[in-house]
Formats: C-alpha cells, structure tokens, sequence
C-alpha cells in the first residue's frame, strides 16, 4: 500500500469518527424566570446575594427609605438614580420578587461581576442606548409579569449634578409594555456611616401616550416628564428636610 493511500485511509476514517461524534449542546439561556405556585417571580440567586450583602453594606453605608417601601407584585420598571456600583441594593430591597438589571455591557466581560449578573439574569446594554436585544429582553420580561431596573443616566453621576441627562429607553419600555413606573431617587451620594436617603415615589403608568405611534419628539417628552418628576422627588425631600430643622431650630 502507498503512503498516499495510507493518508487517504486515514482522513476517511478521521472523518467518519468526527461524523458520529455526538455534537456538545449548549445550554439555551433563557432571560425569564419561571413563576411560582403563587405567581410570584422569585430569582433565588439575588435574594442569595441580598442575604450576603446587604447586612454589611448596610453597616457601612447605612440607609433609610422615604416614601413606599414594598413594591407590588407583577411588572414594573424601575427607574434610578446612579452613584455608585452597589446602587442595585436599594430596589432590591423593595421586593422579594426578582429584578433584571439593566447593566453597561463591558460589566458582562469581567469575570466575578459578569458571572453574577448572569446569574441575576441581567440584561447587557450599549452605553448609546442603541440595542435592540435591551429592548426584547426587556420586553419579554415585563410581558412575563417580571420587574426590570435601569439606571436611565447611563453613567455614574460624578459631577454633583441633580441628575444628569436621561439616555432613551424608559419611556419607550414603560410605554410600549403598558408597565408602571417605579421611580427611585438617591438623594445625595452614599457616604459611610452617614444614612442615606432613598426615596421612593408611587408607581405611575405614561397612559396618555399608550395606543400610539409616537414621534422622536413625544418620546423624548415621555422621558422628560419621569426626568421631571424624580427633581421634583429630591426638590420636596429637600423642603421638607429644611422645614424640619427650622422647626428644631425654633424649639431651641
């Protein structure tokens, strides 16, 4: 026999074994989660991490809620504020039910972070905003009776500003889900050992924007108007806060 017709022997039989060689299947994975007996949507894993972080963070940066502090069952887009990594916490805390962060995308490439957020089933976003996979998870999770929490700001506020320029989407989602708005306002950066004051105002649904094909320009409106309402949300705190001293103030 040849060598050549060795060779050839050889690739035949390499072939045939690759051929019968069972293919891995990859897990499908799945961004919703299944309800319980109760219909209640309940991701062990993030009240797993609740349980592991919360106490100490709250020992470090310790916070108190003004405002609602249980959020109902069912659908809902929460909309805050952003400082810092742990900003998470507060509408966890809201719920026993679980959330679907909306998270920058490069967090989804560093190993420990993005192994959580999978677990959490978060969803991955391009910093612009344009994405059309955010917005079918996104979709696909409140039309499932799920909660989902994005941070509209799209960036960590650093400059002390009241709140920085809105990124679209929240409207857009809220609207087009017909999901109320839970709307979530730090009022000033967590600092240790200092208690931070997180407010929480009543859901609210756009309703007078569903049903419609929207312009560019009413969408952007719809995004001003919860952009207006979480100011409005720190300006009320901050009066309030201002007449309590006042009155100690006089007391002394």
């Amino acid at each position: 026999m040849s060598e050549q017709t060795k060779k050839l022997g050889e690739e035949v039989t390499t072939e045939k074994k690759n051929e019968t060689k069972p293919k891995k299947k990859t897990k499908k994975y799945d961004i919703t989660v299944k309800a319980n007996k109760k219909g209640r949507h309940v991701m062990r894993w993030l009240n797993f991490f609740k349980g592991l972080v919360i106490p100490f963070y709250f020992l470090v940066k310790p916070y108190r809620f003004y405002g609602p502090k249980k959020v109902k069952d069912g659908p809902c887009v929460y909309v805050c504020n952003h400082y810092g990594i742990f900003d998470p916490i507060y509408p966890a805390v809201t719920t026993s039910e679980g959330i679907h962060f909306i998270a920058k995308k490069e967090l989804f490439s560093k190993p420990v972070i993005s192994w959580a957020l999978r677990k959490v089933k978060g969803i991955a976003a391009n910093r612009d905003g344009n994405d059309l996979r955010v917005v079918m998870d996104s979709f696909k999770c409140l039309k499932n009776g799920e909660k989902i929490a994005l941070f509209p700001e799209g960036t960590r506020n650093k400059i002390g500003a009241d709140l920085l320029p809105f990124h679209h989407g929240a409207a857009m989602i809220s609207i087009k889900t017909k999901a109320p708005i839970v709307p979530i306002m730090i009022y000033e950066k967590p600092r240790c050992f200092r208690v931070a004051h997180i407010l929480i105002d009543e859901p609210f649904e756009l309703t007078e924007y569903y049903d419609r094909k929207l312009t560019e320009d009413e969408m952007n409106e719809a995004d001003e108007k919860i952009r207006q309402r979480m100011l409005n949300m720190r300006a009320k705190h901050r009066e309030w806060l201002e007449n309590k001293k006042n009155k100690k103030g006089k007391k002394a």
